[in-house]
């Protein structure tokens, strides 16, 4: 059996490995298909280098989100509570639900901070009343927050 061959990713490649891991493969893998489709590159010495020089910046880039983030949730726990009017009707019963996008807008509002929508999550919100939301700021850092809400 031919040894194998060490290379770098260039791009993800499914069931192999993400871009920048260093992965052994069979010869023939490597020369047919990893390479002349511009998949990955031969493992050298300097090469090698690049790899961990890049890990490294894209470390430090991530400490730096997660601080922002960190600031953020620091921010947001100094709002004590989101209050959001929505017009009611019988039984304290809202017209419509609370959107994320709502909550988003309330947080710009009061808090003067840019969230994307997409990481707050909200319970079902049908009647007038206090609610937590979940605010996720960054892959480790979530916040938690009070949404009132009452007629307008």
């Amino acid at each position: 059996m031919a040894k194998r061959v060490q290379l770098v990713l260039n791009k993800d490649v499914n069931k192999l490995g993400k871009s920048g891991d260093l992965v052994e493969v069979a010869p023939g893998y490597a020369r047919n298909y990893l390479i002349p489709q511009k998949l990955a590159i031969n493992a050298t010495p300097g090469i090698l280098k690049q790899v961990e020089r890049r890990r490294e910046v894209e470390r430090q880039r991530q400490l730096e989100l997660k601080q922002q983030a960190l600031e953020q949730k620091a921010a947001l726990e100094k709002v004590a509570t989101l209050r959001i009017a929505k017009q009611v009707g019988e039984g304290e019963a809202i017209f419509g639900t609370v959107t994320t996008q709502e909550v988003a807008d309330a947080i710009k509002e009061s808090a003067g901070l840019e969230v994307d929508r997409r990481g707050i999550t909200i319970p079902d919100i049908s009647q007038t009343g206090t609610y937590k939301a979940e605010i996720k700021l960054h892959s480790e850092v979530t916040a938690q927050m009070d949404i009132e809400v009452v007629s307008n």
